[in-house]
């Protein structure tokens, strides 16, 4: 049976089949989705660039530099930018030796941008 899809393309439907949103004929054996391409709702990934960023973003929510995602307003809280910069010299100082450059450049180059904007925004 042909029948057309919203975009005006004829296609195949084979008896009883369900059509997907681009009108192609749903597959009847489930699919297992490739392993590296994250599914909608899948827990982050966790490591150690994600908790730097993570950790970064927070900071610069606290900074007044990012509206904060829960509010949607822009807030300073220098005090828990300042606690979070220096958590983030913690865990420099504790893996000194332990990461690979690139996790190394992302630490001290966060921690640098970080102590930047808070010291002018401190004066």
């Amino acid at each position: 049976m042909t029948i057309q899809n919203r975009w005006g393309d004829n296609v195949e439907k084979d008896g009883g089949g369900l059509l997907g949103p681009d009108g192609q004929p749903l597959s009847s054996s489930p699919q297992t989705p490739p392993e590296d391409v994250p599914q909608a709702g899948a827990e982050p990934q966790l490591d150690f660039f994600n908790y730097i960023a993570s950790l970064g973003f927070q900071t610069m929510i606290f900074l007044g530099e990012m509206p904060n995602p829960v509010t949607n307003k822009t807030e300073k809280n220098l005090k828990q930018a300042k606690f979070l910069i220096d958590t983030l010299v913690i865990l420099r100082d504790k893996t000194k030796g332990n990461l690979s450059k690139e996790e190394d450049d992302l630490l001290n180059g966060s921690i640098y941008e970080l102590q930047l904007r808070y010291v002018d925004l401190s004066k």
